[in-house]
């Protein structure tokens, strides 16, 4: 039966006999090349005319099906690409995403004819540091930049402190800028920077407090001074965090004998805590100490009070007017209290004989420090520079008087510097001062 279940016609049957009758003898293999043709031709002769149709007989057209399109090929799959922490043949983690390449822009061509006549504008440098440069006729012996790092092991990994560091804020009518960075000297034979930095700010608004603190100058070479110095930042900005509600106040409303006394008494703490952390050390009280020297800062626009205080060697200067003054006079040499007007007609205040309180600790108080009590407070004036260092600046800054006219020069302009450019500034080199250069200059608006 055919496709459509009809009885086929009787020629295709006889046709599909010959063809395939199991009876007919095998002809063997012809002697004719087996080509397309001969194929043909041997279909043909075996059909023969039984296979034409007459006129008068009926025909059966079978329809044959409809073709099925072709499929579509396979897409062929991206290669894989191996991501870090895996091997090149292993497959990746997690679901395929696309993944995204970047296209490197073509070279610029030469302009078309079309474009416009205007040449294109130039478009200005982005903002490089600072070069750091040097004071005098001759560059300082070591290198500007550090030379070797100091040498640590697996157990005082957390005594080691970066070459630099670097800190600002806006509070209030000023601006702040602070940094401590390590000096030539201790740069080239791979020493620690032994000055400490602390800026901090305690409490919100108005009445928030900023303190800045900073301290080194101890003994070199006994290893014990830079963790003296972190020490007395810490103790100092402990004590002042908390009684920072009441100093705030007493700055505010102007109560300079209530902050000297006050402040006289935190220091002292601090300096006693040193000397405690020495005797657990076995070590003498002077083999464990370091001068500080802090400024108290007001958030309070309205506030112009800038308080100053600490014990130890350092600098306290102010530009105004184009011009430095040293606002650090030379302490009598008797142990009496002094009083005497200062730059500006600014008063400055030191009382040397302050009763300090007991001792927290057991046994017999302490000795009182071996350097006085410094204590100052100072209206700022619009414009007006104020800059707090350790040693390692303020000897230089006295010392050569180049290096204090291009500071004045620097910060004369307009703004104050940011942070690499006042970064740049405070290394600038003078021969014969390789010592750690730890400051903060406070610009007011």
């Amino acid at each position: 039966m055919s496709q459509q279940g009809e009885k086929p016609a009787a020629h295709e049957d006889d046709w599909w006999r010959r063809l395939y009758d199991e009876t007919a003898p095998d002809t063997g293999p012809g002697g004719a090349a087996d080509s397309l043709d001969a194929r043909f031709d041997s279909a043909s002769d075996a059909v023969g005319d039984t296979g034409a149709a007459r006129a008068d007989d009926p025909v059966t057209v079978v329809p044959l099906p409809q073709p099925r399109p072709p499929e579509p090929p396979e897409p062929e799959p991206l290669p894989r690409t191996a991501t870090a922490g895996r091997a090149p043949w292993e497959a990746p983690a997690g679901p395929s995403r696309p993944q995204t390449f970047a296209v490197r822009p073509p070279p610029p061509g030469p302009p078309a004819a079309e474009s416009s006549p205007e040449p294109p504008q130039a478009q200005a440098p982005g903002p490089a540091r600072p070069a750091v440069g040097h004071i005098g006729d001759r560059p300082p012996t070591y290198d500007a930049e550090p030379a070797a790092l100091p040498a640590s092991g697996p157990d005082d990994l957390d005594d080691l402190v970066p070459d630099t560091v670097v800190d600002g804020a806006r509070h209030g009518a000023y601006t702040l800028r602070a940094a401590s960075v390590r000096g030539d000297s201790a740069r080239f034979r791979g020493e620690p920077r032994r000055d400490a930095l602390l800026t901090a700010r305690f409490g919100d608004g108005d009445s928030a407090l900023v303190l800045v603190a900073v301290a080194g100058g101890g003994p070199r070479g006994t290893g014990q001074s830079r963790p003296a110095a972190a020490d007395a930042c810490r103790w100092i900005g402990g004590a002042v965090a908390r009684s920072h509600a009441r100093l705030s106040d007493d700055i505010r409303a102007g109560r300079r004998g209530d902050l000297k006394s006050g402040l006289h008494r935190l220091t002292d703490r601090t300096y006693g805590k040193l000397r405690a952390r020495a005797a657990e050390l076995g070590l003498e009280p002077s083999a464990y100490t370091a001068g500080l020297r802090c400024l108290l800062l007001s958030a309070d626009p309205e506030c112009r009070i800038r308080v100053f205080f600490g014990i130890g060697p350092g600098g306290l200067f102010r530009l105004r007017d184009g011009a430095w003054q040293d606002l650090d006079p030379v302490l009598p040499a008797t142990g009496d209290a002094a009083s005497e007007e200062g730059p500006g007609g600014d008063r400055l205040t030191m009382d040397l004989h302050i009763t300090t309180p007991p001792s927290p600790y057991a046994g017999n108080p302490p000795p009182p420090p071996a350097e006085p009590f410094r204590f100052r407070a100072s209206v700022a004036r619009p414009g007006d520079t104020l800059l707090l260092c350790g040693n390692g600046l303020a000897e230089p800054m006295r010392g050569e008087p180049a290096l204090a006219r291009e500071l004045a020069r620097r910060w004369a302009a307009d703004g104050p510097p940011g942070l690499p450019a006042y970064l740049a500034d405070t290394q600038l080199r003078t021969k014969g001062y390789a010592d750690d250069r730890t400051s903060a200059a406070v610009w007011e608006a």
